[in-house]
Order: structure tokens, then C-alpha cells, then sequence
């Protein structure tokens, strides 16, 4: 372990040296020159009229999402009690043995079963449904959380955290289509490891459909895309802002090199957990994800505790907001806009990520963890994000540190301004929640990236040790330079996987229909089995 560190730092400083000699300006420039088009290409905003555009990401996002909580009968709802508990263990016999093994299902099998995608129908998978969702959630909890929402709030003002909130329920069921496809196609190597997401529900599930050739190109633009949204904004950016918080706790006034001891202890510590793959991502994640939101949202509780006598007025100015975006620019349409953006890009729903972490789950039925996925956008969005909401509308009441409508760009700074009127000094807690965040977010990131590597690049100890190599090296770069048109471009790669894991998921939600009512018969198998055995316990008593 330790000759296997070294050797990663001594081939990276010899790089640092170089990104450090060339100035970020220059950075940037290049890649403006190169990528703006590409850039411009995804986040392009469709004119609705003269006052407010919505970027067709946004739009195809919540469409598909609106389509998938139709289709699906409201899963969002009907499946959050089944959720936890399947996250509790309640059905894990099931998922290991089946429920025609254990309870006696005289239900045919339907062709549409995991015997066609991996090795055979025994619970393969490398995580706990927990670990699953606890590494998906670090993904997804982080700086959107604490800044996107501070900076949708200066633009649309409390109205948008309605919209925000509407936006993570919706996506509760775009998480649980692309999540059940996940596992439905993954593979499963000899040695048990775990390959899977879009990559492979594109290809085999649309070649299932008769189009393989297009299947095929979705699942290569999509590698490409999670690659370069991996190297970006899942990996510098959160380097770039831990490391700009942590220069700012401490006042230091050499910010390049702080930058860059900094980046080389955080690529220390990302080393020492992505070289144990998602089995070791996911026993970091189950610890450091509960205790850093565990954290955050007790210090917002705190808080909305101080002044619960308040929290009713909040809710108001909330609704009030939604519907009438009084005073903001664009109207009700900006204040809607903003809410949804945020709740859309920040849990990820419907972009394909989280379905790589969810398909190393060990389990028989696909639909077992879509369901256990449906909670990732409830805690990330509706939970944390309107905590910090709410945190930010009481105590501005007043206006004393944040006007609606005029936007900031330091969303970190407003929320910590925010929590250290009530707590004191809080912001060196939320420093330290900042850097934890983009920790558990780039070690998870590490691992979607990797998963894209391996698909166009084939599978093996060589394959792996060059994508971990390069991701480090960003690590680095990114704490250690000033970034622009870079992350502009990574953010553009990352909501670029929208657009072939929409189309895919669509195309398959019969099947996903089908891996649902399977899973939902063999609950109910179970539960008339215990049914059953009650009532003979009663016969007997």
C-alpha cells in the first residue's frame, strides 16, 4: 500500500509543477477555445419569451421524470414505505434465495429475469441496499446542498424551494427506473466483481429490442461523458472548493501552494480508498455520509428549533414565493426555473450516475433496489436541500445579509453567514462538512468514471491503475489552480449523460414494469407465507 502511494505521488509532482508553471488564464482560454461550443451546446436556454429561457436539459430532466412517475404509477409515493423496508433488511432472504426457493412461488418465470445478463440466479453484487445508497448519496449531498441552494435562493428568492422540493420528488422516480436497469444488466466478472450502469442497460437492453447498433452508440457517448464529468466536476471542482475553504479558515495568504499540499493529502486519501474498489467506497460511505449529513442537518434543526415560532412564516413567504415571484427577475416562471434547476442538478436524477453505485448491490430482483434508490433524491433534495432553505429564509427575515433576486456567487460563504448567526463560529464546522462532502463526492465519482474507463477500454489490473493514476493527478490540479471554463465544460459532460440515459431508459420501461410486478409478487409470496404460519401458530395455541 504504502510503495503503491509513493509511486503516485512521484508521478505526479513532476506534473503539479507543470500545471502550476501554466497560468490558469491560459487554462482556460484553451479550453474555452476548444470546448465553449460544447458547452454552449448543452446548457443552451430555449427562449420562451423576452424574459425567461429554460435550458433544454432542464426540460428533457423533469420531462422524463414527469413520464416516469406517470408510467410507473407514482412509485415516488406508492414505494417510499417498501423502500425502507427493503434499506432495513426486512426482504433480504428474499433477495438472496428468492421467494420460489424459500416460500414455495408456483409463479412462472417470464423470461425477463437475471439468468440472461449475469453468471446465475444467485445474489450476486459486492454492497449492502445501505452501502448502495450510501455511496450513490455521496455523490450527490455535497456543495449543491450547501452553495447551489444559497445561490438559487439570491435569484428566485424562498418561492424557489418549492419548486426545488417538487423537482427531488419527481426525480424519485427517474432514480428508481435508471437504478432497477442497473441491475438488471450488469455484469458480473468471475471473481464477483461488479460492472454496471447505462454503459450496459444501453447496450443490452436495446439490443434486446432489436437495436444494438444504437444501443451501442448511446453506451459509448454516455462512457465518454461520465469519463470527462468524472474527472471534472467530480473530482476538481469539489477539490477546487474544499481547498478554497480550507485557505479561508485558516487566512493563509500563499494560496497556490496551500492549494497544493492541500490537493496532495486529499489525493493521499482518495488513493488509499479507490484502490479498494465499491466494496471499499461503500464502507467509507456508509460511515462518512450519515455522520457529515447527520451533522448538517442537526445543526439546521438547531436552528429552525431556536425559531420554530418562525418556521410557519418561512412556509408562507415559501408558497407565497412559488406562485406569485413578486420582485423577482423572470417572474414566476424565474422563481419556478431556479427551484427546479436546483433540485434537479442536485440529486442527479435522471443524468445515470447513481445507477453504476446501485448495480453492485447484492440482490435477484433489479426492482428491489430501484426501490431503495427512490430515497436518494428524497434525502438529498427534499430533506437536506430545504433544510438549508429554511435555515436561510429565517434568519434573513430581516434582510440583513442576502437581497432576493440579486444573485451571489459565493454560496458557501451566504449559508455559513446563515448558520453562524444562530450557532456561533458554525462555520468552521461547515468548512469541515464542505471537505468531507467533496471527499465522499470524488471518491464516488472515482468509481462512475472508472466503470465509464473500463467499458471503452477493456477490463484488468492495467486498465484500472491508469484511470486512478490520472484521477489523482486532477485531484491535484484542481486544488491547486484557478478554474473556469474547465468546470464549465466537465458540468457540460455531466448533464451530456442525460440525454442517452433518458432516451434508453424510456425505450426499457416495460421491462422495468415487469422486474417491479416480480419483485412485488415475491413480497407478497413472503408475506402470506408468514400470514400462513401465524394463523397455524394460532391453530396450535
Amino acid at each position: 500500500m504504502k510503495k503503491y502511494l509513493l509511486s503516485i505521488v512521484a508521478i505526479l509532482i513532476p506534473f503539479i509543477t507543470i500545471a502550476q508553471e501554466t497560468t490558469s488564464e491560459k487554462v482556460d482560454a484553451v479550453f474555452k477555445d476548444y470546448t465553449g461550443w460544447f458547452v454552449d451546446a448543452i446548457f443552451y436556454e430555449i427562449p420562451f419569451s423576452e424574459y425567461y429561457q429554460i435550458p433544454w436539459v432542464l426540460i428533457v430532466l423533469i420531462g422524463g421524470a414527469l413520464y416516469f412517475t406517470i408510467y410507473f404509477k407514482f412509485i415516488n409515493v406508492t414505494g417510499f414505505r417498501t423502500a425502507i423496508k427493503v434499506v432495513r433488511g426486512q426482504y433480504e432472504d428474499i433477495e438472496k434465495h428468492g421467494a420460489d426457493t424459500l416460500y414455495g412461488d408456483s409463479t412462472p418465470n417470464e423470461g425477463e429475469n437475471l439468468i440472461e445478463t449475469i453468471r446465475d440466479e444467485s445474489a450476486d453484487g459486492e454492497v449492502s441496499h445501505f452501502q448502495a445508497l450510501t455511496a450513490a448519496l455521496s455523490a450527490t449531498v455535497g456543495l449543491g446542498n450547501i452553495a447551489g441552494v444559497a445561490v438559487a435562493l439570491s435569484i428566485g428568492g424562498p418561492g424557489a424551494t418549492f419548486w426545488m422540493i417538487l423537482a427531488g420528488l419527481l426525480g424519485m422516480a427517474s432514480k428508481f427506473a435508471e437504478c432497477t436497469l442497473g441491475v438488471k444488466y450488469r455484469d458480473v466478472g468471475e471473481d464477483g466483481t461488479v460492472y454496471g450502469g447505462p454503459m450496459y442497460y444501453l447496450t443490452k437492453g436495446l439490443k434486446s429490442k432489436g437495436m444494438g447498433g444504437f444501443g451501442k452508440v448511446l453506451a459509448v457517448l454516455f462512457a465518454i461523458f461520465v469519463i470527462g464529468g468524472s474527472f471534472g466536476g467530480g473530482n476538481m471542482f469539489q477539490a477546487n472548493q474544499a481547498a478554497a475553504q480550507f485557505v479561508k479558515l485558516f487566512n493563509l495568504e500563499d494560496t497556490s501552494n496551500a492549494g497544493l499540499y492541500f490537493g496532495l493529502v486529499m489525493a493521499v486519501l482518495v488513493a488509499v480508498v479507490i484502490i479498494g474498489g465499491i466494496k471499499r467506497i461503500a464502507s467509507v460511505t456508509e460511515k462518512v455520509v450519515p455522520f457529515m449529513a447527520g451533522i448538517y442537518v442537526l445543526a439546521a434543526l438547531i436552528i429552525l428549533g431556536a425559531n420554530f415560532t418562525l418556521i410557519d412564516d418561512a412556509f408562507a413567504l415559501i408558497f407565497e414565493g412559488a406562485f406569485s415571484g413578486l420582485g423577482i427577475a423572470g417572474g414566476l416562471i424565474g422563481v419556478m426555473i431556479q427551484g427546479i434547476r436546483r433540485g434537479a442538478f442536485s440529486n442527479e436524477a435522471g443524468v445515470g450516475s447513481a445507477a453504476i453505485a446501485h448495480s453492485a448491490v447484492r440482490t435477484k430482483y433489479p426492482a428491489s433496489e430501484g426501490i431503495v434508490a427512490l430515497l436518494e433524491p428524497f434525502v438529498d433534495t427534499v430533506v437536506i436541500c430545504t433544510m438549508t432553505a429554511l435555515v436561510i429564509v429565517i434568519t434573513n427575515f430581516d434582510g440583513g445579509f442576502m437581497e432576493y433576486g440579486v444573485e451571489i456567487k459565493e454560496g458557501v460563504e451566504l449559508t455559513a453567514t446563515a448558520f453562524d448567526s444562530v450557532i456561533p463560529h458554525f462555520s468552521v464546522i461547515l468548512t469541515i462538512a464542505v471537505i468531507l462532502f467533496a471527499f465522499s463526492t470524488m471518491i464516488s465519482w472515482s468509481y462512475y468514471g472508472m466503470q465509464g474507463w473500463v467499458f471503452l477500454f477493456g477490463k484488468g489490473k492495467t486498465t484500472d491503475l491508469v484511470y486512478k493514476v490520472l484521477f489523482l493527478f486532477f485531484v491535484v490540479v484542481g486544488a491547486s489552480i484557478s478554474l473556469g471554463a474547465v468546470i464549465d465544460f466537465s458540468d457540460a459532460m455531466i448533464f451530456a449523460m442525460v440525454v442517452p440515459n433518458i432516451i434508453g431508459v424510456i425505450i426499457l420501461s416495460p421491462i422495468i414494469k415487469k422486474e417491479l410486478t416480480k419483485y412485488y409478487k415475491a413480497i407478497a409470496v413472503k408475506e402470506d407465507a408468514i400470514e400462513e404460519g401465524a394463523d397455524d401458530m394460532n391453530e396450535i395455541l
